[in-house]
C-alpha cells in the first residue's frame, strides 16, 4: 500500500480596519479551490457563509482581478474566474511565496481580509483544513463593518451580541466540517 502524498500551504487571513489585530492562521491542501478556501477562511474567523464574497487580486494597488462564485462576472473590471475551478496550486504556481490577495466578505458591510499564502510544505497524507493559531474572536456577523467593529469595542456603541467576547479565541472550536450552503440574501 502506497503512501498519498501532496503538498499544503500555511495562510494567514487577518481583518483590515481592526485594532488589536484579528487574524487566523491555518493549513490547506494546495489541491483546494478557492471554493474551499472561502469555506476554510469562514470557519476560521467564525462567520456564517450568508453573505457574498470574492477574492481580488492584481498589480500593485490595481486589484481588478476576481476569483469568486459564478455571477460576479458582470461586476469584474479585470479577469474574472470561477472558485470552483481554480486551485491553490493553479494560481501560486511558480511564483514564490508569500503571495498575498484580498478577501471580500459581506458587500454590505465589507469585510476586508487580507490573505497570505505564507509557506508550502510536502506532507504525507492529505486532509482537510488544520487551524493552528490566531487572536481574537470575529466580529459578529451582520454588524455593520470595521468602523461599527470599532466604535463597539471602544464603548462608543452598544454591542448587539450579548455574551460576545472580543479578546476571545478558542482554536480547538473551529469545525472545518463543510456546511451546507446558507440561502443568499
Amino acid at each position: 500500500m502506497s503512501k498519498s502524498s501532496g503538498s499544503r500551504v500555511v495562510v494567514k487571513v487577518f481583518l483590515y480596519g481592526i485594532q488589536p489585530q484579528i487574524w487566523r492562521r491555518f493549513s490547506i491542501s494546495t489541491e483546494a479551490t478557492f471554493g474551499m478556501l472561502h469555506e476554510a477562511i469562514q470557519a476560521a474567523m467564525g462567520w456564517e457563509n450568508k453573505s457574498p464574497h470574492e477574492f481580488r487580486h492584481g498589480k500593485g494597488k490595481r486589484l481588478v482581478d476576481v476569483i469568486g462564485p459564478v455571477g460576479l462576472e458582470d461586476q469584474t473590471i479585470g479577469e474574472f474566474q470561477d472558485e470552483l475551478k481554480i486551485t491553490i496550486a493553479d494560481y501560486i504556481g511558480r511564483k514564490r511565496l508569500p503571495l498575498r490577495l484580498l478577501y471580500r466578505y459581506d458587500f454590505a458591510d465589507e469585510w476586508i481580509h487580507e490573505v497570505v499564502f505564507e509557506s508550502k510544505e510536502e506532507v504525507e497524507s492529505e486532509s482537510g483544513p488544520k487551524i493552528i493559531e490566531g487572536e481574537r474572536a470575529c466580529p459578529p456577523e451582520d454588524f455593520g463593518g470595521h468602523f461599527q467593529y470599532m466604535q463597539a469595542l471602544h464603548g462608543e456603541i452598544e454591542w448587539m451580541n450579548p455574551g460576545y467576547e472580543p479578546e476571545v479565541f478558542l482554536p480547538e472550536k473551529v469545525d472545518f466540517t463543510p456546511k451546507k450552503p446558507r440561502k443568499r440574501r
